[in-house]
Order: C-alpha cells, then sequence, then structure tokens
C-alpha cells in the first residue's frame, strides 16, 4: 500500500491536500506501531555553475553524518548544453528535511513528492517465516539425537538443515533490510539548469556554431564544383562530337 504526497506548484483543493502540504518542513516519520518505508523525490531548479558544487556539498554533508545516520547511494552530474546532476541517499528521519533545505538553497524547488509503502505485512511474513524454519530445525536436531536412526535418515536430515539454515540467513537479511527501510528514508534530489538559462545556453552555441557551420557550406560547394567538372568536360566533349556527326550526316543527304 502506497501513501503519495505530492508538492507542487499548484494550490491544494481540499483539506486533506493542505494537511499533507503543511508537512513539508516538517519531520516525517513512521508513527509508533506502523512500518511505512518513506521515499522522497524533489527537483530543483539552479543556476548551472552551482549544480556541481551543490551536488558535492550535498554528498559530503551526507556521508559526514551532519544531520544523523546517512549514506550516500548514487551521485551523478552531467554538463553541456543542458546541465544536471542528482544525490540520491537514505538517511534518518530527522535529517530529511535539513538536508533538503541545504539542497534547495539560492534555487527554487520545482516538485516534490512523499510517498510510504506500508511493510506490516512483508514485516509479518518474514517474521512468520523464520518462526517456522527454526521451529522445524529444532525437531530436525532433535530427531537426529535419536539413538535408532539410521544413517540413510541422517544424510536427509543434513541436507535438509543446510537447506533451513540458508533460509533462516535468507529471511534474516530481508528483516535488517526491512527494518532499515522502516528507520530510515530514501531521498533522491534533482537538480536542473532554469529553461531561461538553458536557452540563452542554447543561443550562444548556435552563434558560436555559425562559422563552422559557414566553412563546412563552403567547402561543400568547392567539392561540389570538383566532383561536376571532370562530368561537364565529358558531357562537352560527348555533345561536340555528336553535333559533328550530326552535321556531316545532313551534308551527306545533301550532296546525295
Amino acid at each position: 500500500m502506497l501513501l503519495v504526497i505530492g508538492l507542487g506548484g499548484c494550490a491544494p483543493q481540499n483539506g486533506h491536500v493542505a494537511a499533507d502540504a503543511s508537512a513539508a518542513g516538517a519531520t516525517i516519520a513512521s508513527p509508533e506501531g506502523a512500518m511505512l518505508a518513506y521515499e522522497h523525490t524533489l527537483n530543483i531548479k539552479l543556476e548551472a555553475e552551482k549544480i556541481g558544487p551543490r551536488v558535492k556539498q550535498i554528498a559530503e554533508a551526507c556521508q559526514s553524518a551532519r544531520f544523523g545516520d546517512c549514506a550516500v547511494l548514487q551521485v551523478e552530474q552531467e554538463g553541456g548544453e543542458y546541465p544536471s546532476g542528482s544525490v540520491q541517499f537514505r538517511v534518518a528521519p530527522k535529517g530529511v528535511e535539513p538536508l533538503i533545505s541545504l539542497a534547495g538553497e539560492g534555487g527554487e524547488i520545482a516538485s516534490r513528492n512523499t510517498q510510504a509503502e506500508d511493510l506490516a505485512q512483508q514485516v509479518a511474513d518474514t517474521a512468520l517465516t523464520k518462526a517456522r524454519l527454526q521451529k522445524e530445525h529444532e525437531r530436525l536436531l532433535a530427531y537426529q539425537d535419536a539413538k535408532d536412526v539410521k544413517m540413510a535418515d541422517l544424510l536427509v536430515i543434513a541436507q535438509r538443515l543446510s537447506e533451513i539454515e540458508a533460509a533462516v540467513e535468507q529471511a534474516n537479511k530481508d528483516a535488517a533490510n526491512q527494518r532499515r527501510r522502516i528507520d530510515t528514508q530514501l531521498v533522491t534530489v534533482r537538480f536542473n539548469a532554469p529553461s531561461g538559462e538553458r536557452n540563452r545556453s542554447a543561443i550562444g552555441e548556435a552563434f558560436g556554431d555559425a562559422g563552422t557551420i559557414f566553412t563546412e557550406s563552403i567547402a561543400f560547394l568547392i567539392r561540389a564544383v570538383a566532383a561536376l567538372v571532370p562530368v561537364a568536360v565529358v558531357g562537352g566533349v560527348f555533345l561536340w562530337g555528336a553535333l559533328a556527326l550530326w552535321r556531316r550526316w545532313r551534308r551527306s543527304r545533301k550532296v546525295a
């Protein structure tokens, strides 16, 4: 089950949305007893020259645990005509808003989306699986210690115990991952230059390319002329020969 909170430029349409929007600057954490895994996605407009330093600043603030336990998961940066960057990290609930505020300094939050996945059923299933496996493990150990157990049965029991131990290890990993998703929140911040700035960059590049385009056009015309001159010469010789033969044929007809 997903609980989605969208925070964009639109005005609230009802009380429920207004309540969600008012929580934008507050710490959102899973209520006591609930098992919600929160994820935040933000798009921030920022001047092109500030994107690179800001990406680095966010990554360093996370790695240094400036606002609490935090782990950087992904960092991306692109230059060129449309500069952009992004940082994805997992942080304790109390560090979400401070890091988002740091990311948005001097820029504009174009959009923000917060959603929560309810992991209660997954947590319950994992716990049930672990309990079932542990009980089976205990029964097999007790049977293995019996005095009248046969060698063939011991081999089957040993194989099954190995399978159970592997399954318990996987269940423990699943439980740890679920706990991590509940205790920390996933945040993805994307940076892009404002559209006006990108347009200016595109116009500047167009002017810069004008000289190259003009030179390449002239070069193309020269190549075209060079390629057509031999054709014109051969065509002219052929036409002159054809006209000469035609005149000779006409004179021979008049004489006849």
